[in-house]
């Protein structure tokens, strides 16, 4: 699986322009995530229409950019362009339930991908990564790297988004076995580097005495370093991350960060087309159950060089 992956994201860059306009047998799957200009997102939309062009479908992506009214009016559009499936990154756990009715009550099979919805048996999958284990692994990587005792900040993803508060959970889980760390701050950065960077600002005045900011994911976390570098504490206070992007890994190999959590996105995109394609043709996902957790990597300095391709680690 993971080689596959690896091919079809690479494929995904090189090949797709060429296939664009290819007529294709077996009709439209319509792809929707968050925002591709987060190359978390981007993988996630890449590889997935890669992955419905290699088994014969046309395909589109688009981008909701967490609004739940663009959602809707690209589910609309998928209905209209008569689409045989629609992979889909919800915008919001509670707000996407409508959207993703829309689609199945018009006979559109819908596969839900990195994020979940509040209601079960209205798409056919979901397709998550196993938010509750990375946080755990992550925290655990963290607390290596820091010790056992001073003052932390946390950086906390969208709120909408029940990966955010999964992470935070998986993170307080392992952290609050270690009395003397503390936890000095927290603060919403929703997923978003510069948000990262702002909140970090106002966590370090109010805390200069940190040892450490763990992020819920890697944009916010490089919005910190960003943050500690302009304070010149980069030195003193470790980072970590969450998602496995390129940027990163870049800053895990500099020393700037301790260690990222890779999310196997490339990975559970290409399954959800693949469960899509095997539902069209078998009225079935050949899958055993609607929710379906895939298991976090960690990377360190010790294994970055096994990054092969964007959130791909070579095992």
């Amino acid at each position: 699986m993971m080689k596959m992956t690896r091919r079809l994201l690479l494929a995904a860059v090189a090949a797709a322009p060429l296939m664009a306009g290819a007529a294709q047998a077996e009709g439209l799957i319509s792809i929707i995530v968050n925002d591709p200009a987060n190359p978390y997102w981007f993988t996630e939309g890449e590889v997935a229409k890669a992955t419905a062009e290699e088994l014969g479908y046309d395909a589109n992506v688009a981008a909701h950019k967490g609004d739940t009214n663009t959602e809707s009016t690209l589910i609309d559009t998928a209905i209209t362009n008569q689409s045989k499936a629609i992979i889909l990154d919800p915008a919001n756990a509670d707000g996407s339930v409508g959207a993703v009715k829309k689609a199945v009550d018009a006979g559109i099979p819908v596969f839900l991908v990195n994020a979940e919805i509040n209601q079960e048996g209205l798409a056919k999958a979901q397709l998550v990564s196993n938010n509750a284990q990375g946080a755990a692994l992550g925290a655990q990587a963290w607390v290596e790297a820091v010790g056992d005792s001073g003052k932390y900040v946390e950086l906390f993803g969208n709120p909408a988004d029940n990966n955010a508060q999964t992470r935070s959970n998986g993170f307080e889980t392992v952290l609050t076995q270690y009395p003397d760390l503390e936890k000095a701050g927290q603060e919403v950065g929703n997923w978003d580097r510069t948000q990262g960077y702002q909140k970090s600002q106002s966590l370090l005045q109010a805390n200069p005495d940190i040892i450490g900011v763990i992020s819920g994911n890697d944009e916010m976390a490089l919005g910190a370093i960003a943050a500690l570098k302009e304070a010149g504490k980069l030195d003193q206070v470790k980072v970590g991350g969450f998602d496995g992007s390129p940027d990163a890994v870049d800053a895990v190999k500099a020393g700037e960060m301790q260690y990222t959590v890779l999310q196997p996105v490339a990975v559970f995109s290409e399954e959800a087309v693949r469960q899509a394609d095997n539902f069209i043709k078998n009225g079935e996902t050949g899958a055993a159950s609607e929710k379906q957790l895939f298991d976090c990597m960690l990377i360190t300095a010790d294994n970055a060089d096994k990054y092969s391709a964007p959130f791909v680690l070579d095992q």
